[in-house]
């Protein structure tokens, strides 16, 4: 019988949940919905490392999860900030619409 054990099982969860931020990353038009899928990509690496902690039984998975949250958070941070304003100016939050922004 084939055996798994729970650390693959989990790098496994964090491997799919890392894919679908990144296919929400790449089709999805609605910035708000890719910032969500970027927020999904961070978690998923959140739990890889916090997996491979625990399957070593050393910390420095935890503590690199504790900065990511932390920049996380400040990117959702700017990110929204930022997006209120582009709906202010444009009156939309899609990328089709809004391409002034290019260099």
């Amino acid at each position: 019988m084939f055996y798994i054990d729970d650390s693959s099982l989990i790098q496994i969860l964090a491997a799919f949940l890392f894919s679908i931020g990144m296919v929400i990353v790449l089709f999805r038009r609605n910035l708000i919905i890719m910032l969500m899928g970027v927020e999904l990509m961070l978690n998923s690496a959140n739990l890889s490392f916090i997996g491979f902690s625990h399957h070593y039984s050393m910390i420095d998975g935890q503590l690199q999860a504790f900065f990511v949250i932390t920049i996380a958070a400040a990117e959702s941070a700017i990110g929204l900030s930022i997006l209120v304003n582009l709906y202010r100016h444009y009156g939309d939050i899609n990328t089709a619409e809004v391409n002034h922004l290019k260099g």
